[in-house]
């Protein structure tokens, strides 16, 4: 776990940079097509992430298998006028992350966090251009 400010959030790509990717995917992306839990289902609303105004990335949190989970998919236009970026994404509970995970691919999974118990909400970011969280969900 990592403790969260305000000033981490808006890092968390930054952050997420100096790990390596986790998840790298080489061909299309699945959008919400859950690895580690098929029947997952979607939490509370999709978040967009944007830069210099145009939609970059969606965040959105799942739940299934006794876990949350986090997603991140890096949009096709942002990727196509993008050479290479970081995605990141996070389950956030209070002020922490829980299970950051990066992916140099257009999406990315966390791997599920302990926290059906708590109020929870998605952090999604690319590189350290921009981020976005989903609202909390109870």
């Amino acid at each position: 776990m990592k403790s969260l400010s305000r000033r981490s959030v808006r890092i968390l790509a930054a952050a997420g940079l100096a790990m390596p990717a986790v998840l790298a995917f080489s061909g299309p992306a699945y959008a919400e097509t859950n690895p580690r839990c098929a029947g997952s289902v979607q939490i509370g609303a999709t978040a967009y992430v944007t830069v210099g105004g145009q939609t970059a990335a969606s965040v959105k949190q799942y739940k299934g298998c006794g876990k949350n989970y986090a997603y991140t998919y890096v949009w096709q236009q942002y990727r196509a006028s993008h050479g290479s970026y970081q995605v990141c994404t996070s389950i956030v509970t209070g002020n922490t992350l829980r299970d950051l995970q990066c992916s140099s691919g257009p999406e990315v999974w966390s791997l599920g966090a302990n926290t059906l118990s708590e109020c929870t909400r998605a952090l999604g970011g690319i590189s350290d251009v921009a981020q976005k969280e989903t609202g909390v969900r109870c």
